[in-house]
């Protein structure tokens, strides 16, 4: 709301600028107004200049904030009181008060660490197929605090052991059976250490009569497997549900497909990630981390294999023909072989124009043995054999050419054409790629609800890893969203404050940030140089001219009388007429002087005239004016040959001319009728 008010404030602020501006530049004279206009229109500029920087800047920080939460990722809706969790930031990890999560609704299993590991069993089976020494369910089990971004009083389940088999599982508070309910299944996790390898998945037991969890392993039936696995540079979020066969009864592994989504942070970064699941009733599911969502989809078109096989399938017994041509192009049988055709020619032969360079070193080898070189003390001719230097660069084929027996160089043959080939041509008898006719399958079936699953009776962690200390916290089972984001508002929304509470700077997340994405160096640079460079450009001080010297900005908030308006505009014209003349400094004589030449050949066919023809009275005294031009021409054409800078007698005696004439310049008599206006 502050921003939005700002931003209010500045465009009224604007819109008074501007139309006091252009009252004021209303009033002034067209050539000063011009260059008022050219002002304003810089200061537009800038204006856009400053607008532009601005939206770099916002698209910069929404390209980081969006880095930061990955792009590919949807965003859940918090539930409010996880934005509760949220509201002060300011608290350090001491401060915050620590209660358990209690669930605030039906619930099948929940577990936070926080008391005694209650109700909690550790195998005590082997693994199958694997060697004694590291078959057993050995790995041990710890209950305690995180390392970093401690809450106090807050306790997880870690695994403690590296390169061992953990395998540890609990029963559910009540066996949850697929029908017309969700199921939501969530989960901390912290690897604490990173990880190199290992996985941090949960199993969902199947309910039967002879599940013991003193015997689980990874052979033990289950229902759901979900949760992060990470080897080398894979880095995996599981969802697996066991599909059973309706004809045959059999169980069939079936995974989500792969999410979109970069996972490495999550297991990088050493915090305290949430994990969630949910399946629905109308066969569809979602995984979330942190609340947000990374992938979903259904689970009939989403997983693989798929869990309806396909109606027909590739007849086993159908072998392709023997004459079954799959070849679209073969060569043409009708070509024939060139009869200048060589295939004997080379590809390479010696360059007959080359010449030995100057200076080449004909005796002097390419190496020589080593001076420096000593025999080893332990060196046994008997044994090794005769002892040789070993062989260096001739030194003195360093500043040669070239040394040792010199060899023409090898260019390409221009007659070489290889070996010859008919041209190739579609196959008359191509008849396609063959594949097995079709046969309807055997054992088709069609599952329409496979949500309706094996039910679920108890929940286990059956690990290896090569990495310790991966902290699981928290667990919840339940079928109502709102009881799962409340629970996870207590715990992992309390965890989340406390770390960024501890995290660095800005300053620091942003070089953090451009660690791994080397690129995000080029945008801070341009998003820095981009505004300054502009400004620079738009806003160093030009060079002056005489407009701008001249040009006084006026005082919008004086007001003007008439008085002095009129004023103004006296002196406005004046220099208009002042910069009028000095345009035309420069052709002034050219035009003097034409229209001296005028006024003498219209003076001579004027005394012609009057020869011819005895005037009358009138024009007596038309010739006595002319006399007196003519006397006044002579004197002030030489006083023009004596000092051409007196200009205001010329300016006069032109202006004369051109009334009596009718000749001369447009703008230059424009300007001779203004400074007699003037006077």
């Amino acid at each position: 709301m502050a921003d939005t008010a700002m931003t209010h404030a500045l465009g009224c602020l604007g819109v008074y600028f501007a139309k006091a501006v252009f009252s004021e530049v209303l009033q002034m004279h067209p050539s000063k107004r011009f260059n008022i206009l050219q002002i304003t229109r810089m200061h537009f500029q800038w204006d856009w200049l400053c607008l532009g920087a601005l939206i770099i800047t916002s698209v910069t920080a929404e390209i980081e904030n969006e880095e930061t939460l990955d792009a590919d990722v949807e965003v859940e809706d918090f539930d409010k009181q996880s934005q509760e969790a949220d509201v002060d930031r300011d608290k350090s990890s001491l401060e915050v008060v620590y209660q358990t999560p209690k669930p605030t609704g039906e619930v099948y299993f929940t577990e936070t660490f926080d008391g005694v590991l209650a109700g909690w069993v550790l195998s005590k089976t082997k693994k199958e197929d694997t060697d004694d020494n590291i078959a057993k369910y050995d790995g041990r089990w710890e209950v305690e605090e995180l390392k970093e971004n401690t809450v106090p009083g807050d306790r997880g389940l870690v695994l403690k052991s590296v390169a061992k088999h953990h395998a540890i599982s609990a029963m559910l508070t009540k066996a949850f059976i697929f029908d017309n309910k969700p199921l939501i299944v969530q989960y901390e996790v912290n690897f604490q250490e990173g990880i190199d390898c290992g996985g941090a998945y949960i199993k969902l037991l199947s309910s039967s009569d002879d599940l013991n969890l003193e015997y689980f392993f990874d052979k033990t039936p289950y229902t759901i497997m979900f949760g992060p696995d990470k080897c080398g540079e894979d880095y995996k979020l599981h969802f697996i549900f066991r599909h059973k066969n309706p004809k045959t009864g059999e169980y069939d592994e079936k995974h989500a497909k792969r999410p979109d989504v970069d996972l490495k942070k999550f297991y990088l970064d050493k915090k305290t990630h949430l994990y969630t699941l949910v399946l629905k009733p109308d066969d569809t599911f979602e995984m979330l981390i942190d609340q947000s969502v990374i992938s979903k989809g259904s689970l009939l078109e989403d997983m693989v294999p798929p869990v309806n096989p396909p109606k027909e399938i590739e007849d086993p017994s159908d072998k392709k023909p023997d004459d079954w041509d799959e070849r679209p192009k073969i060569p043409d049988p009708n070509a024939v072989k060139p009869d200048d055709w060589d295939e004997d020619e080379p590809s390479k032969i010696e360059d007959s124009d080359a010449v030995k360079p100057e200076g080449w070193l004909d005796d002097e080898p390419q190496y020589v043995p080593d001076p420096n070189a000593k025999k080893p003390k332990d060196w046994d001719e008997e044994m090794d054999g005769e002892w040789e230097a070993p062989q260096i660069p001739n030194p003195k084929c360093e500043t040669a050419p070239g040394c040792g027996h010199w060899v023409r160089p090898m260019k390409n043959n221009p007659n070489y054409k290889g070996k010859w080939k008919a041209p190739m041509i579609d196959n008359p008898n191509y008849q396609g790629i063959w594949s097995p006719r079709k046969i309807p399958n055997p054992d088709y079936f069609e599952d329409l609800h496979p949500f309706e699953m094996t039910t679920v009776s108890a929940v286990g962690l059956e690990l290896w890893s090569m990495t310790s200390d991966i902290y699981f916290d928290n667990f919840i089972i339940c079928s109502e969203k709102e009881v799962a984001d409340r629970w996870a508002a207590d715990g992992w929304g309390l965890k989340k404050l406390v770390a960024s509470a501890n995290e660095p700077g800005m300053f620091s997340q942003l070089v953090t940030a451009a660690e791994d994405h080397p690129w995000l160096w080029v945008l801070y640079i341009l998003t820095l140089a981009l505004p300054v460079g502009l400004g620079v450009l738009f806003c160093w001080p030009a060079k002056k001219t005489d407009e701008d010297i001249d040009f006084k900005k006026p005082d919008i908030s004086k007001p003007i009388t008439k008085g002095e308006l009129k004023q103004e505009r006296e002196e406005l014209e004046d220099d208009e007429i002042e910069l009028e003349e000095k345009e035309n400094e420069d052709t002034a004589e050219d035009e003097r002087r034409e229209m001296e030449e005028t006024k003498r050949e219209l003076i001579k066919d004027t005394k012609k005239m009057g020869r011819e023809a005895p005037p009358s009275e009138d024009e007596g005294e038309g010739g006595e004016d002319i006399d007196e031009e003519e006397e006044n021409e002579g004197a002030d054409g030489s006083q023009e040959e004596g000092d051409m800078s007196n200009k205001s007698g010329s300016e006069d005696e032109m202006k004369e001319a051109d009334e009596s004439t009718g000749f001369g310049d447009g703008p230059l008599k424009s300007v001779r009728k203004r400074r007699v206006r003037k006077d």
